[in-house]
């Protein structure tokens, strides 16, 4: 059986965090977010990584990453710079990246075998990993059956400020019906609240099901979002931080009839920094987990 692949979205610029997520270590030993990522991918059986970058610290992410998984797995690197896009949208004033669905179409080439996507900067934990590549593995290639891993809303909140996630409709037997950017969810006064289009902040319910941008694919996607993007460009095509998000592919994929996304679950805990104080709270959650023996004390 061919081995699936491992995306990886380490391009972004990390602006609520003060800095490079990918690149912070949260252990003794210098792990990042990332090593926990590409060391469960590997005992779960995936076979290649492609990390999207960018070229401004293309050295020293490799120097990081290039020595862990020599000789263990194939090493890709694609960039999602500011100027992949069609000529006429280049706006030099422009300085954050396109969002993780351009990101997704510039793996393009990159990716011929199914694949899992992931954000560089979320822990999503061992079985999560398990169960994603048990479901590519059993998929046929050149279908148009997609997954996502679920995660509930409670469990993926900050407590010092606001997440953006995707909010999830599943039907009965489990499939994703729709799923929505919520770009601004936060706690208020104990209650879990979002913003509306209008800015104004409405209930969500805690465990409604979220995704973390885990996704599973097989290289049929790619069919998806190029049409999509290009209109997203046009009618941003002032807006300096607009962003092309991944949920907006999958509902074009949703709207086609022609696939489905099934929702995967899985015991797994994450967690995972938006904010410079949510390091403590990750850096002990690892520490709890190599203390029980979840992960050696080092990694490599």
């Amino acid at each position: 059986m061919e081995k699936p692949t491992l995306v990886i979205l380490a391009a972004g610029m990390g602006s609520r965090y003060g800095g490079l997520k990918q690149m912070d270590t949260f252990t003794p030993e210098g792990d990042t977010i990332i090593d926990f990522s590409i060391y469960d991918a590997l005992q779960a059986g995936f076979g290649k990584f492609v990390f999207i970058i960018r070229k401004s610290f293309e050295k020293e992410f490799k120097k990081a990453i290039d020595k862990k998984l020599e000789g263990k797995a194939e090493v890709v690197y694609v960039y999602q710079e500011l100027d992949h896009v069609p000529e006429k949208y280049i706006n030099p004033k422009r300085t954050k990246p396109w969002g993780t669905g351009h990101a997704l179409l510039m793996a393009k080439d990159a990716v011929k075998e199914n694949f899992a996507i992931i954000n560089a900067d979320d822990f999503y934990g061992k079985d999560a990993f398990n169960v994603m590549a048990k479901s590519l593995i059993k998929t046929d290639k050149t279908s148009y059956n997609f997954n996502m891993m679920a995660y509930l809303l409670k469990n993926t909140v900050s407590d010092y400020g606001f997440v953006s996630r995707g909010e999830c409709e599943v039907d009965e037997k489990g499939y994703l019906k729709d799923v929505t950017e919520r770009t601004h969810i936060e706690k208020v006064n104990g209650e879990l609240m979002r913003k509306d289009d209008n800015g104004n902040f409405i209930s969500i319910h805690e465990n409604t099901i979220v995704s973390m941008n885990f996704w599973g694919f097989t290289p049929k996607c790619f069919e998806f979002g190029n049409n999509l993007f290009e209109t997203f460009l046009e009618t941003n095509k002032t807006n300096l931080k607009a962003e092309f998000y991944i949920p907006e592919v999958v509902n074009e994929i949703l709207k086609s009839e022609t696939a489905s996304v099934k929702v995967l679950q899985s015991n797994a805990k994450w967690f995972g920094v938006t904010y410079k104080e949510d390091k403590e709270i990750v850096q002990n959650a690892i520490e709890k987990l190599k203390a029980n023996n979840v992960y050696p004390k080092k990694l490599w």
